[in-house]
């Protein structure tokens, strides 16, 4: 299916922006770690963030579970997501089970009359990774969670091939009025005359939550509005979506990370990170590098970001080091200079 691009905007790093790290948290679970629901100790490959009450909601990739932060300590609670093959919630190389992961990489906040419900995405590069998690929360302290296989929607997705490119690799998504908006990442192989490439859509909301409740009978909806972005690069690499968040107005706040990946399941080397923001009226878009706190460049790749409401220019990201024997990272980063204007 071939859908026409609506536009196309160009990110551009801008000299008076400045977004530097004032504070890094380990993740690590309250309770350590449980060998009975396969739960490491800590946060592992934190990928995707969002609000729920006063804590953070963070998905991982290669761990079956959501974690509700504290921001300040970095403690945990752990919510279980349905196991996979052979009961396991860890997946990577060293087990032999990587390709098995649910690979949750994007998240979004929908209003709901009884709470909080999160919509998680799988990243739609294999066939394991075209689900989509709800999780209800009517309090902080309880969760319901309703993993939906979707692999009709993920084809539409992928057989829009100027959202999708050579390789699918959805990253961001966001929620506004009765769509979802959902960003790939352009971190894949060349196939043929198709290129990687980091892009938008627009789904009903409403419509797909119709397809997740009744997929043998109601059709998935079919993306529209695909926008493709030129992100620019870090040291000769490409800069390429990591999540998205809703800024101020109508802007729209972006992590990108510069990552030398062969293709879209596996990890490349990593020379840094950005936040960005994007107007959806305007034609350009901005970015800075991140740095750390000394002002040197921040080397790692932030997954996820949200803002914080309490403190104006001030947001949360997360570090996914593609290192299952660490805790991800919670940082926190100030925003300096003219963001939204």
């Amino acid at each position: 299916m071939s859908t026409s691009i609506v536009r196309h905007v160009r990110s551009l790093e801008g000299t008076r922006l400045e977004a530097r790290i004032v504070r890094r948290t380990p993740m690590r679970y309250a309770a350590g770690a449980d060998a009975a629901h396969d739960r490491p100790a800590y946060v592992r490959a934190a990928s995707g963030l969002a609000w729920v009450g006063d804590r953070l909601a963070v998905i991982q990739d290669d761990a079956s579970f959501v974690a509700l932060v504290d921001p300040e300590t970095g403690l945990a609670e752990a919510f279980p997501l349905p196991v996979g093959p052979g009961g396991a919630r860890q997946f990577d190389d060293a087990r032999g089970n990587k390709a098995g992961k649910l690979d949750l990489e994007a998240l979004a906040t929908v209003p709901s009359p009884h709470g909080v419900l999160l919509v998680a995405f799988g990243s739609g590069s294999l066939t394991p990774r075209e689900t989509v998690v709800l999780i209800a929360f009517a309090s902080h302290s309880s969760a319901s969670v309703d993993l939906r296989a979707a692999s009709a929607f993920y084809t539409l997705l992928r057989s829009a091939s100027e959202f999708a490119g050579s390789e699918m690799n959805v990253e961001g998504a966001l929620h506004a009025g009765d769509k979802l908006t959902l960003f790939g990442r352009g971190n894949g192989a060349i196939r043929g005359e198709l290129q990687p490439v980091n892009a938008s859509c627009d789904v009903s909301w409403p419509a797909l939550r119709a397809y997740l409740e009744q997929p043998a009978s109601v059709a998935p909806p079919i993306p529209s509005a695909i926008t493709q972005y030129d992100l620019g690069g870090l040291d000769g690499v490409p800069l390429g979506f990591t999540d998205v968040a809703l800024g101020r107005g109508s802007a729209i706040l972006y992590a990108a990370a510069a990552e030398a990946s062969p293709d879209a399941t596996r990890d490349g080397e990593v020379c840094g990170s950005a936040v960005g923001v994007i107007d959806p009226h305007t034609p350009a878009g901005r970015w800075a590098r991140l740095r750390e706190a000394s002002g040197s460049p921040f080397t790692g790749k932030i997954e996820g970001l949200t803002t914080d409401g309490r403190r104006p220019g001030r947001i949360f990201a997360v570090v996914d080091s593609d290192d299952h024997s660490k805790p991800s990272d919670l940082l926190e980063v100030q925003l300096s200079g003219p963001w939204w204007g």
